[in-house]
């Protein structure tokens, strides 16, 4: 019997860790609140609502036990996505060993607090080893083992390298960084951009378009990250140009699909009610324009995106600020 891991979640990207982690011998016990999720993943050994036709092998388990779940545990996986991350945790807190190590796959930034995915694990649990893997990795490619590269990284240097190799498979090339805020800075802040990129889509901008709409955005996403002290190499790595490139041009990126809608002219609300999980940049946008107003940093697209969908602004014409704005030098 291999080493226990317990995920919190059962998510697309959660169930791709537990796929990860049975190729490599762990034992993975997946939690969900809903047990009717819990028991549809046992009777048909398959996420049907996020991965259907991916068959779960024996080394994954589920339950919705909170009692159980950290029991004899080597790790944890935080699949939670971010918006319910806080409440979340509360209610695990008693149950979840002081000095157990976390791996967040949670891509996001809280509303209100400002806080990184970490930051609210290290808040609410305590000081732990915590690690963050992330990277230009869609789940359904994932699920058939195409190949692909990913990020982790760590406050732990030891427990980055173990993580290392418990997320490397034939198929998953995994690199380390030590950047926690670079990395999920850009894990974040790409979904708003990709938004963005699925208004380009449905409007039928064309590919110019959106090679602008991808280099500016990550102009900005880096000018970010520099003044809340990330390092730039970070945003021009894989968490940062490649999961940017791989969120805005994949039709399965739930943000891209987001954005596509709006542009058909859908309202936010019935355009959110056709994406299956969270499309986690329209809440991150909030933070973002937050974070960018505190730090004094010029989000021009990020501000657009957030017109768009708190200020009733036309999609036309956010679009038309943003090519109209005053003529600089690229660098500028």
């Amino acid at each position: 019997m291999g080493k226990k891991v317990s995920l919190i979640g059962s998510g697309s990207m959660g169930t791709i860790c537990a796929l990860i982690l049975a190729e490599n011998g762990f034992d993975v016990l997946m939690y969900s609140r809903r047990q009717s999720q819990t028991d549809m993943l046992c009777k048909e050994r398959e996420n049907k609502t996020y991965l259907p036709g991916i068959p779960l092998p024996g080394n994954i388990h589920f339950t919705s036990d909170i009692d159980t779940l950290f029991k004899d545990t080597e790790f944890a996986i935080s699949g939670i996505p971010c918006k319910f991350l806080s409440e979340m945790l509360q209610s695990m807190k008693a149950v979840i060993p002081s000095q157990m190590p976390v791996v967040s796959i949670t891509k996001g930034i809280e509303n209100k607090t400002l806080l990184r995915p970490t930051e609210i694990i290290e808040k609410i649990l305590g000081p732990r080893k915590v690690a963050i893997f992330s990277g230009p990795n869609i789940a359904k490619e994932m699920a058939k083992q195409l190949l692909t590269t990913a990020t982790l990284v760590s406050n732990d240097t030891q427990f980055a390298t173990e993580m290392q190799h418990a997320f490397s498979t034939s198929w998953l090339r995994t690199y380390t960084n030590k950047d926690c805020i670079g990395v999920e800075l850009a894990g974040a802040t790409k979904n708003i951009i990709a938004i963005a990129a699925g208004v380009i889509d449905g409007l039928k901008s064309g590919d110019n378009a959106k090679a602008a709409l991808l280099t500016r955005g990550l102009v900005e996403i880096t000018r970010l990250g520099i003044a809340m002290g990330a390092t730039d190499e970070t945003f021009r790595g894989l968490t940062g140009m490649g999961d940017l490139v791989t969120t805005c041009i994949s039709p399965c990126g739930r943000n891209r699909t987001f954005g596509e809608l709006l542009a058909q002219g859908l309202p936010a609300e019935q355009a959110l009610e056709k994406i299956t999980g969270q499309v986690e940049g329209v809440n991150t946008v909030k933070s973002v324009v937050q974070l960018a107003n505190i730090h004094q940093v010029e989000m021009p697209i990020a501000q657009a995106v957030y017109d768009i969908l708190f200020n009733g602004k036309e999609l036309k014409c956010a679009i038309g600020e943003l090519m109209t704005r005053s003529l600089k030098s690229e660098s500028h």
